[in-house]
């Protein structure tokens, strides 16, 4: 669960000092989690130090100091963070300047429920989509899920001993996987599991 709350959030007078390090570490690690299936389909592994700087940033953008507000903007995004037997992911579907971007995601529909992770010498483990989501879109996909992907804890050994995880999508509109990820990344996602 995460372990944001607003009484250990930095207040923004600190912020303000430490925030270009935190912008600069938050970038390094935003780039080094994230995972790309083709040019389209984007997969940005989300933790706490990442949910955290997401929360102090929308707090400085609206000068937030009553406890309340601030408590709300955390309970926006704290479903992001992994809980150790598990990893988050935002999932991006990117068409920019097409035209025909609503039709793709009218063919994509249910594509969240396909998107999948396989720790080498494991069973696929499908993400559960949106769950904290209210909204359904009804023709379509959106351009924009939360995934989450629960781990036996068969997987998270696995992981933790050396195995590689793939990550894919089943959808028959967007076919694509990739078969084993950078080193760093995958010592990242492994940081989140317990």
């Amino acid at each position: 669960m995460s372990s944001i709350t607003p009484q250990n959030l930095l207040t923004l007078q600190i912020y303000e000092t430490v925030r270009p390090e935190m912008r600069k570490k938050a970038i390094a690690l935003r780039k080094q989690r994230t995972v790309m299936l083709g040019e389209h389909m984007k997969l940005d592994f989300e933790n706490e130090f990442l949910v955290r700087y997401q929360v102090l940033e929308m707090v400085r953008i609206k000068n937030l100091i009553d406890p309340q507000k601030i408590q709300d903007e955390i309970d926006s995004v704290k479903a992001l963070v992994p809980t150790g037997s598990n990893l988050k992911a935002s999932m991006l579907l990117e068409y920019p300047g097409r035209p025909d971007r609503i039709d793709i995601l009218k063919r994509m529909k249910g594509v969240e429920k396909q998107v999948f992770i396989q720790v080498e010498g494991q069973p696929r483990i499908y993400a559960v989509a949106d769950e904290d989501m209210d909204y359904v879109e009804e023709d379509k996909t959106a351009a924009v899920h939360f995934l989450r992907f629960e781990l036996p804890l068969a997987a998270r050994q696995s992981l933790k001993a050396g195995a590689q995880i793939m990550v894919g999508c089943y959808h028959p509109e967007y076919p694509m996987h990739v078969g084993s990820l950078e080193p760093e990344t995958l010592a990242s996602l492994i940081e989140d599991l317990i």
